[in-house]
């Protein structure tokens, strides 16, 4: 009789991990249909969602409030929908560069107007069933500037008990005025977090927050443990072995450990990276889904099926991943020659008012780099690095710069040129530049030594003195593959 009730029990339950799982399929297909389109690059700021929020307060079915303002005096706004008796609270950009859940939120407002497209029975699960409470921006003066920390400076996540941000104060407040039962605290991490220690990126990864030391489990954060082992398993499907966990130690500044504390079931999803997504607009995709199967989770208690000892399955966060790896090159110096391995990270350098970008490809490890990976990597077995040479023309018109041909330059060892020219003409470079030179200006010299820690990573890699690579601001060009990416360039 027990084996029949066990039997029983497997089949309901795989059962309901595979339509959960087919739920999940359904709206990765349907994204684009709900995607917003105003929303596709990362940078955009308070203003930008303020249209997308007023339009939903002139609906019915959300109940929107102003629940604040920031130090610098901008609104922060909490959209109410649903009236099930499960309280969800689910907020965005606590840090002010990490927006992808932002994006994600105003897809899923846009899923849940919708009607007769075949999620009809799913959008009622929800809205009868709980009551979502989002705050799409808890930090618009960093979003402002694309920067973690509020306007005074302060980290939002460690200031869950000195409360000396009116930010922290407001989420505070409602944490206490809302009781949520559960929370979903939503962030960006770096895109070179790795799974454990491997070569893959930690695409999404999950915390459920530990509220004292010992890292104790009562049955407020055993429900996270639950749900994101249910998140997980529907994330498996689309980002195979590219779902991480971070660490549990108790923070006691963090609002995500003191939510936990509070009474709140807490879930921290963290957007990472992707390869071929610098806009993270497929990793905003997986949010649109994780978080509405997550919703429905909710709705139908199925996470109390889970085993909260498969939580700890989920491999750590590791911190083995380089933008660049270029290994075993021979590095002349002094003299001598020795083999190196070089680690390179491309960092994205904010003007226009934080509204665009480009990249600073820097050299940030050097030596024996054998127990990590690269997103991208170079053999350099047998290849000899060398500094490249500036290009004998000076430089004045955007115009005489796309002119070049970098293969032919890179080729005959050139990979720095000196730029003049008007003052306006160089503000306005870097939103046009896609030439893969390294540009030297304001009477800059190249480097004459070879790459170091902290230099620049632009050099050349050579066999029997024939430049098989270029590296130009950590972007690697293939003499044998030969391609230009845009807006790569260094402008010193």
């Amino acid at each position: 009789m027990k084996a029949l009730l066990s039997l029983f029990l497997f089949l309901i339950t795989t059962s309901s991990y595979s339509q959960s799982i087919e739920i999940a399929e359904k709206l990765m297909k349907s994204h684009d249909r709900y995607k917003e389109k105003s929303l596709t690059n990362r940078r955009f700021k308070h203003k930008d969602i303020q249209l997308l929020i007023t339009k939903r307060s002139t609906l019915k079915s959300y109940e929107v409030s102003k629940v604040g303002e920031s130090f610098e005096g901008r609104s922060i706004t909490m959209l109410k929908v649903g009236n099930g008796p499960h309280k969800i609270m689910a907020w965005s950009q606590m840090h002010g560069d990490e927006p992808t859940a932002t994006m994600a939120t105003f897809d899923i407002f846009n899923f849940l107007e919708a009607k007769g497209d075949g999620f009809d029975k799913l959008r009622k699960t929800i809205l009868d069933s709980t009551t979502i409470y989002f705050i799409p921006m808890l930090n618009p003066d960093g979003a402002e500037r694309y920067q973690r920390r509020n306007a005074q400076g302060f980290d939002l996540n460690r200031d869950a008990v000195f409360l000396q941000a009116p930010e922290a104060k407001i989420l505070k407040d409602l944490q206490n005025n809302i009781k949520p039962e559960f929370g979903f605290n939503l962030h960006d991490q770096s895109p070179r977090y790795s799974v454990g220690r491997s070569e893959k990126k930690a695409t999404i990864s999950f915390l459920a927050t530990a509220y004292d030391y010992p890292r104790s489990i009562n049955s407020v954060r055993e429900k996270s443990m639950q749900m994101i082992i249910n998140m997980n398993r529907n994330l498996q499907k689309f980002i195979p072995g590219q779902v991480g966990r971070y660490s549990d130690d108790h923070e006691p500044r963090a609002f995500g450990d003191n939510f936990q504390k509070w009474g709140t079931t807490l879930i921290l999803v963290e957007s990472g990276g992707y390869a071929g997504d610098p806009e993270k607009q497929y990793i905003r995709k997986l949010n649109f889904m994780t978080l509405l199967t997550a919703f429905e989770t909710i709705s139908l208690k199925t996470y109390a099926k889970e085993n909260k000892d498969q939580y700890e399955d989920i491999p750590e966060n590791g911190r083995s991943l380089f933008d660049l790896v270029v290994r075993g090159a021979t590095i002349k110096k002094g003299g001598k020659s020795f083999l190196s391995d070089l680690g390179i990270n491309r960092n994205e350098v904010n003007y226009s008012n934080a509204e665009k970008y480009f990249y600073s490809g820097k050299v940030e490890e050097y030596g024996d780099l054998s127990t990590v990976f690269g997103t991208e990597e170079i053999n350099a077995s047998g290849l000899v690095l060398e500094n490249g040479k500036v290009y004998p023309t000076t430089i004045s018109t955007k115009d005489e710069l796309k002119k070049l041909s970098a293969k032919e330059l890179f080729k005959q060892g050139y990979t720095y040129v000196k730029l003049t020219g008007p003052d306006k003409e160089k503000a306005s470079l870097p939103s046009v530049y896609d030439q893969p030179f390294h540009l030297l200006r304001n009477g800059k010299n190249a480097p004459s030594v070879t790459p170091e820690i902290g230099s620049f990573g632009t050099f050349l890699l050579k066999k029997n003195d024939v430049v098989r690579y270029a590296v130009v601001n950590g972007f690697v060009y293939d003499m044998e593959n030969f391609k230009v990416f845009s807006g790569n360039g260094v402008i010193e």
